[in-house]
């Protein structure tokens, strides 16, 4: 599921988005994907620059989850 939350971030490009943003790409609640968010900050593969947004520790990063997992594939889980 972290693989599929970050890959919804990319597809909304480098950032930073919303969390409700990341949360319509997957069609979930912002509360349920709140512990995964929370995380994957404390691995620090995103942070939070203001409340509710959340962005790439790393440049690019989106460009390469794009690469990784192309298509529509990581949608369905």
């Amino acid at each position: 599921m972290e693989r599929r939350y970050v890959r919804a971030m990319a597809e909304l490009g480098p950032g930073p988005h919303r969390s409700g943003d990341i949360a319509a790409q997957l069609s979930r609640k912002v509360t349920a994907l709140a512990p995964l968010r929370n995380g994957l900050i404390g691995k620090g593969m995103i942070w939070s620059p203001n409340h509710g947004d959340t962005a790439f520790t790393v440049p690019l990063f989106d460009e390469f989850m794009k690469r990784i997992m192309p298509g529509e594939h990581w949608l369905a889980g």
